[in-house]
């Protein structure tokens, strides 16, 4: 695996949290607007208990994933940062870190480094080709 998409990993486990995120406000909606019909028939025992119950379990599951997966996104970010850390170049450094940990764009980082946004490519090209490298000899190890 390069250094792109190892450091890349975060940015997509944190937009699987995010999805989740919403999937529980949806979830949370649905269980809200859920109401009780009342009949005089008889219910079969064996019918579930009912929609917000429910809801409320998937609720439950999705939340203990969206941890369970915070976790692993918590890890990963500290696993990036101590690899970061050891990139000699401090511009380097702070490009890794606006991309690959605070998921910047490429144009915002090229206006809050003030540099043109092909120079921008190029640190990039240099910053992943070092970080290649080390993780590279990280394996080795």
């Amino acid at each position: 695996m390069n250094a792109k998409d190892y450091l890349n990993k975060a940015y997509r486990l944190d937009q699987r949290i995010n999805s989740k995120l919403e999937q529980v406000e949806s979830l949370n909606a649905l269980a809200t607007k859920a109401t009780s019909t009342l009949s005089d028939m008889p219910r079969s025992p064996n019918r579930a208990t009912s929609k917000m119950a429910d809801a409320i379990d998937k609720i439950i599951d999705l939340q203990a994933e969206i941890n369970k997966d915070i976790d692993m996104l918590i890890d990963l970010k500290t696993e990036i940062v101590a690899l970061i850390k050891k990139v000699k170049n401090q511009e380097y450094q702070t490009l890794l870190e606006k991309r690959y940990l605070c998921f910047e764009t490429w144009e915002q980082i090229a206006v809050d480094m003030d540099y043109s946004i092909q120079h921008i490519y190029r640190l990039r090209d240099r910053a992943l080709e070092e970080t290649t490298t080390l993780l590279k000899n990280d394996r080795k190890c």
